[in-house]
């Protein structure tokens, strides 16, 4: 079993060897209970020989708690189980929420640096907005000037005319 999950993907690979390894404990725990009870049981079947139906009683009292134990085992193997599993899905979390933070670090960067830029934006379109209004109060005082020129023109040319035409 464990070259057969070796060989797969690797997602499903760490699952399946976490899930190995577990199943390996449980085993050598189950073996060495069993050792444990089968040299408990031979001197218990001895100790029935000697003390023959008073100990009848504590057997079924012993195999009996025996059960519920077994029970609590399993018990707690299936919550250690469910922690680790938790616990796996608290790291995978934890690595999103890092992803995550970076991304919006990034972002956050990207809108700073274009907030900038728009400032400089703005502060040139208002250095372009009075150079374009100066220009247009030059022109128009150059046209009033114009103006005036040519009005103070035609009238130096008609008195001129009219005093030669006069004489």
């Amino acid at each position: 079993m464990d070259l057969e999950a070796r060989s797969l993907q690797p997602n499903v690979k760490a699952v399946l060897l976490a899930k190995l390894r577990e199943y390996k404990s449980d085993l050598n725990n189950l073996k060495s209970e069993h050792k444990r009870l089968a040299s408990a049981n031979s001197n218990q079947a001895a100790r029935d020989d000697l003390l023959e139906s008073g100990m009848a009683d504590a057997m079924s009292v012993s195999a009996n708690q025996r059960g519920r134990l077994m029970m609590s085992t399993e018990r707690l193997n299936k919550s250690s189980d469910r922690i680790k599993e938790s616990r796996r899905t608290m790291l995978e979390t934890e690595e999103l929420g890092v992803s995550i933070l970076q991304d919006l670090h990034q972002q956050r960067q990207s809108l700073l640096h274009a907030n900038d830029t728009l400032h400089g934006v703005d502060d040139n379109i208002s250095k372009s907005k009075k150079i374009l209004t100066n220009m247009s109060r030059r022109m128009s005082r150059n046209k009033w000037i114009i103006s005036s020129i040519i009005v103070v023109l035609v009238v130096a040319i008609a008195l001129i005319l009219y005093f030669k035409l006069s004489k």
